[in-house]
Protein backbone atom coordinates (compact mmCIF):
# COMPACT_ATOMS: atom_id res chain seq x y z
CA UNK A 1 0.00 0.00 0.00
CA UNK A 2 1.33 3.70 -0.49
CA UNK A 3 3.10 5.02 2.59
CA UNK A 4 1.60 8.25 2.88
CA UNK A 5 -2.21 5.78 3.33
CA UNK A 6 -0.53 3.72 5.68
CA UNK A 7 0.74 6.43 7.40
CA UNK A 8 -2.72 8.39 7.30
CA UNK A 9 -4.54 5.02 8.67
CA UNK A 10 -2.27 5.03 11.25
CA UNK A 11 -2.65 8.47 12.85
CA UNK A 12 -6.73 8.13 11.91
CA UNK A 13 -6.99 5.17 13.54
CA UNK A 14 -5.11 5.50 16.59
CA UNK A 15 -5.90 2.72 18.90
CA UNK A 16 -5.48 2.52 22.84
CA UNK A 17 -3.53 -0.11 24.36
CA UNK A 18 -5.55 -2.76 24.95
CA UNK A 19 -6.65 -3.80 28.53
CA UNK A 20 -6.15 -7.13 30.65
CA UNK A 21 -2.59 -9.13 30.91
CA UNK A 22 -1.99 -9.08 27.51
CA UNK A 23 0.90 -7.27 25.84
CA UNK A 24 1.16 -4.15 24.53
CA UNK A 25 1.61 -3.48 20.87
CA UNK A 26 3.74 -1.11 20.11
CA UNK A 27 3.31 1.85 18.80
CA UNK A 28 6.25 3.75 16.38
CA UNK A 29 5.17 7.47 17.40
CA UNK A 30 2.49 9.44 19.34
CA UNK A 31 -0.26 10.75 16.56
CA UNK A 32 -0.03 13.87 14.86
CA UNK A 33 -1.14 15.78 11.94
CA UNK A 34 0.69 15.50 8.52
CA UNK A 35 2.32 17.72 6.67
CA UNK A 36 2.37 17.87 3.22
CA UNK A 37 4.13 20.33 1.01
CA UNK A 38 2.16 20.90 -2.41
CA UNK A 39 5.00 22.33 -4.75
CA UNK A 40 4.00 23.86 -7.75
CA UNK A 41 7.19 24.80 -10.10
CA UNK A 42 9.80 22.20 -10.82
CA UNK A 43 11.70 23.33 -13.17
CA UNK A 44 14.64 24.26 -10.68
CA UNK A 45 14.74 20.87 -9.29
CA UNK A 46 18.52 21.87 -7.41
CA UNK A 47 16.17 23.46 -4.52
CA UNK A 48 13.43 20.87 -4.53
CA UNK A 49 14.57 19.37 -1.62
CA UNK A 50 15.28 22.72 0.10
CA UNK A 51 11.12 23.57 -0.63
CA UNK A 52 9.73 20.42 0.98
CA UNK A 53 12.31 19.67 3.83
CA UNK A 54 10.40 19.03 6.47
CA UNK A 55 7.63 17.69 5.23
CA UNK A 56 5.95 14.07 5.79
CA UNK A 57 5.32 13.95 1.99
CA UNK A 58 4.70 16.09 -1.26
CA UNK A 59 2.12 16.80 -3.58
CA UNK A 60 3.64 17.65 -7.19
CA UNK A 61 0.87 20.27 -9.15
CA UNK A 62 2.21 18.83 -12.46
CA UNK A 63 1.52 20.19 -15.94
CA UNK A 64 0.90 17.83 -18.87
CA UNK A 65 4.03 18.70 -20.23
CA UNK A 66 5.73 17.40 -17.21
CA UNK A 67 4.13 14.08 -17.26
CA UNK A 68 6.59 12.46 -19.85
CA UNK A 69 8.81 9.21 -19.25
CA UNK A 70 11.86 12.11 -19.32
CA UNK A 71 10.40 14.81 -17.41
CA UNK A 72 9.36 12.83 -14.30
CA UNK A 73 11.85 10.60 -13.27
CA UNK A 74 14.14 13.79 -13.73
CA UNK A 75 11.61 15.69 -10.89
CA UNK A 76 11.09 12.32 -8.59
CA UNK A 77 14.82 11.98 -8.50
CA UNK A 78 15.15 15.88 -7.34
CA UNK A 79 12.94 14.74 -3.97
CA UNK A 80 14.30 13.45 -0.62
CA UNK A 81 13.06 10.12 0.47
CA UNK A 82 9.92 10.65 0.99
CA UNK A 83 6.43 9.64 -0.38
CA UNK A 84 5.00 11.90 -3.70
CA UNK A 85 2.46 12.36 -5.72
CA UNK A 86 0.52 14.38 -8.43
CA UNK A 87 -2.21 16.07 -7.93
CA UNK A 88 -4.11 15.97 -11.83
CA UNK A 89 -6.62 16.51 -13.48
CA UNK A 90 -7.95 14.10 -16.22
CA UNK A 91 -4.76 13.19 -18.01
CA UNK A 92 -5.12 9.78 -19.74
CA UNK A 93 -4.55 6.27 -18.98
CA UNK A 94 -1.15 6.65 -20.65
CA UNK A 95 0.34 9.71 -18.19
CA UNK A 96 -1.21 8.20 -15.11
CA UNK A 97 1.00 4.66 -15.81
CA UNK A 98 3.79 7.25 -16.17
CA UNK A 99 3.35 8.78 -13.03
CA UNK A 100 3.05 5.62 -11.25
CA UNK A 101 6.10 3.86 -13.43
CA UNK A 102 8.41 6.79 -11.90
CA UNK A 103 7.80 6.05 -8.27
CA UNK A 104 4.60 8.16 -7.71
CA UNK A 105 3.03 6.87 -3.84
CA UNK A 106 -0.17 8.53 -4.33
CA UNK A 107 -2.24 10.35 -6.58
CA UNK A 108 -5.12 13.36 -6.25
CA UNK A 109 -7.62 13.29 -8.75
CA UNK A 110 -11.01 15.32 -8.75
CA UNK A 111 -14.85 14.10 -8.76
CA UNK A 112 -15.23 14.73 -12.60
CA UNK A 113 -11.86 12.44 -13.25
CA UNK A 114 -12.64 9.55 -15.25
CA UNK A 115 -12.66 6.12 -13.31
CA UNK A 116 -10.26 4.80 -16.10
CA UNK A 117 -7.48 7.27 -15.87
CA UNK A 118 -6.85 6.36 -12.25
CA UNK A 119 -4.20 3.87 -11.21
CA UNK A 120 -5.60 0.39 -10.83
CA UNK A 121 -2.38 -0.61 -8.93
CA UNK A 122 -3.26 -1.13 -4.83
CA UNK A 123 0.17 0.24 -4.82
CA UNK A 124 -0.29 3.68 -5.44
CA UNK A 125 -3.26 5.63 -2.86
CA UNK A 126 -6.17 7.24 -4.25
CA UNK A 127 -6.92 10.52 -2.59
CA UNK A 128 -10.31 11.87 -3.62
CA UNK A 129 -10.57 15.74 -3.99
CA UNK A 130 -14.04 16.89 -2.63
CA UNK A 131 -16.16 20.23 -1.80
CA UNK A 132 -17.26 21.01 1.28
CA UNK A 133 -20.57 21.92 0.65
CA UNK A 134 -21.32 18.32 -1.09
CA UNK A 135 -24.81 17.12 0.35
CA UNK A 136 -24.32 14.58 3.04
CA UNK A 137 -25.79 11.90 0.71
CA UNK A 138 -22.72 12.14 -1.71
CA UNK A 139 -20.42 12.48 1.45
CA UNK A 140 -21.52 9.17 3.11
CA UNK A 141 -21.38 7.70 -0.65
CA UNK A 142 -17.54 8.59 -0.52
CA UNK A 143 -16.74 6.20 2.31
CA UNK A 144 -18.17 3.01 0.06
CA UNK A 145 -16.00 3.77 -3.32
CA UNK A 146 -12.34 2.77 -3.55
CA UNK A 147 -10.27 5.83 -3.10
CA UNK A 148 -8.01 5.64 0.11
CA UNK A 149 -8.42 9.69 1.37
CA UNK A 150 -9.97 12.32 1.21
CA UNK A 151 -9.52 16.22 0.33
CA UNK A 152 -11.02 19.20 0.72
CA UNK A 153 -9.17 22.55 -0.47
CA UNK A 154 -12.00 24.79 -0.89
CA UNK A 155 -12.52 25.74 2.99
CA UNK A 156 -9.19 28.05 3.64
CA UNK A 157 -8.13 30.73 1.26
CA UNK A 158 -4.56 32.09 0.92
CA UNK A 159 -3.93 34.29 4.13
CA UNK A 160 -6.82 33.25 6.02
CA UNK A 161 -6.51 32.72 9.60
CA UNK A 162 -8.66 29.71 10.80
CA UNK A 163 -12.11 30.88 11.70
CA UNK A 164 -15.18 28.73 13.93
CA UNK A 165 -16.84 28.62 10.13
CA UNK A 166 -13.49 26.71 9.31
CA UNK A 167 -13.97 24.61 11.47
CA UNK A 168 -17.70 23.52 11.49
CA UNK A 169 -17.21 22.77 8.13
CA UNK A 170 -14.06 20.54 8.98
CA UNK A 171 -15.86 18.70 11.58
CA UNK A 172 -18.96 18.04 9.31
CA UNK A 173 -16.98 16.29 7.10
CA UNK A 174 -14.98 14.19 9.46
CA UNK A 175 -18.76 13.04 10.93
CA UNK A 176 -19.90 11.73 7.63
CA UNK A 177 -16.61 10.52 6.08
CA UNK A 178 -14.62 7.56 7.38
CA UNK A 179 -11.80 7.73 5.11
CA UNK A 180 -8.76 10.29 6.32
CA UNK A 181 -9.47 14.00 5.99
CA UNK A 182 -6.95 16.02 4.04
CA UNK A 183 -7.23 19.68 3.96
CA UNK A 184 -5.66 22.69 2.10
CA UNK A 185 -4.23 25.34 4.62
CA UNK A 186 -2.37 28.87 3.87
CA UNK A 187 1.04 28.41 4.64
CA UNK A 188 0.91 31.19 7.56
CA UNK A 189 -1.06 28.10 9.67
CA UNK A 190 0.08 28.33 13.29
CA UNK A 191 0.52 25.88 15.42
CA UNK A 192 -2.42 26.44 17.71
CA UNK A 193 -4.62 26.54 14.47
CA UNK A 194 -2.98 22.95 13.93
CA UNK A 195 -4.23 21.25 16.97
CA UNK A 196 -7.85 22.39 16.34
CA UNK A 197 -7.37 21.68 12.82
CA UNK A 198 -6.68 17.97 14.48
CA UNK A 199 -9.37 18.14 16.91
CA UNK A 200 -11.91 18.66 14.02
CA UNK A 201 -10.58 15.77 12.78
CA UNK A 202 -7.98 16.60 10.07
CA UNK A 203 -5.38 14.15 9.71
CA UNK A 204 -3.34 16.17 7.19
CA UNK A 205 -2.50 19.46 6.11
CA UNK A 206 -1.43 20.32 2.92
CA UNK A 207 0.74 23.71 2.33
CA UNK A 208 1.96 25.11 -0.57
CA UNK A 209 5.50 25.94 -0.72
CA UNK A 210 8.23 27.27 -3.68
CA UNK A 211 8.54 30.09 -5.12
CA UNK A 212 6.51 33.60 -3.44
CA UNK A 213 6.45 31.63 -0.50
CA UNK A 214 8.78 32.72 2.69
CA UNK A 215 11.58 30.41 2.63
CA UNK A 216 11.79 28.41 6.05
CA UNK A 217 8.29 28.18 6.88
CA UNK A 218 7.70 24.62 6.08
CA UNK A 219 11.08 23.44 8.54
CA UNK A 220 8.88 26.16 11.60
CA UNK A 221 5.95 24.33 11.11
CA UNK A 222 7.48 20.85 11.76
CA UNK A 223 9.20 22.28 14.65
CA UNK A 224 6.24 23.47 16.30
CA UNK A 225 4.10 19.91 15.12
CA UNK A 226 6.88 17.85 17.03
CA UNK A 227 6.17 20.28 20.35
CA UNK A 228 2.02 19.87 20.10
CA UNK A 229 0.66 17.36 21.97
CA UNK A 230 -2.57 15.68 19.67
CA UNK A 231 -5.09 13.63 21.86
CA UNK A 232 -5.23 10.29 19.66
CA UNK A 233 -9.07 10.20 20.38
CA UNK A 234 -11.51 12.12 18.47
CA UNK A 235 -14.80 12.16 16.99
CA UNK A 236 -15.08 10.93 13.46
CA UNK A 237 -17.27 9.65 11.51
CA UNK A 238 -17.77 5.65 12.16
CA UNK A 239 -19.21 3.11 9.71
CA UNK A 240 -22.44 1.61 11.17
CA UNK A 241 -24.26 -1.66 9.87
CA UNK A 242 -27.85 -1.94 10.32
CA UNK A 243 -28.38 -5.32 11.22
CA UNK A 244 -31.71 -7.34 11.18
CA UNK A 245 -33.18 -8.28 14.23
CA UNK A 246 -33.54 -12.42 13.80
CA UNK A 247 -35.11 -14.40 16.42
CA UNK A 248 -38.85 -13.45 17.95
CA UNK A 249 -40.19 -11.17 20.26
CA UNK A 250 -40.85 -12.55 23.92
CA UNK A 251 -43.63 -10.83 24.96
CA UNK A 252 -43.88 -8.79 28.21
CA UNK A 253 -47.75 -9.38 29.04
CA UNK A 254 -48.31 -12.55 31.04
CA UNK A 255 -50.21 -15.46 29.43
CA UNK A 256 -54.26 -16.13 30.34
CA UNK A 257 -55.12 -19.40 31.24
CA UNK A 258 -57.20 -21.29 28.99
CA UNK A 259 -60.15 -21.85 30.65
CA UNK A 260 -60.96 -25.66 31.08
CA UNK A 261 -64.61 -26.53 29.97
CA UNK A 262 -66.42 -30.07 32.22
Amino acid sequence: MSRLIDELNRVDRAIPQPMGFRAARPVSSEPRILLIASLAQTGDTDHVADCVAGADAVLLRLAKSDLTAKTLPKIAASLPDMPWGGWLEDIGVKRMETLVEAGGDFVVFTAASRVLATPQNDKVGKILQVESSLGEGLLRAVNDLTVDAVLTTDVCEAGDSIAWHHLMLFQRLANLLVKPLLASVPLNVTASELKTLWEAGVDGVVVEVGAGQPAGRLRELRRAIGELTFRPSRKRGKAEALLPHVGMVKSTEPEEEEEEYE
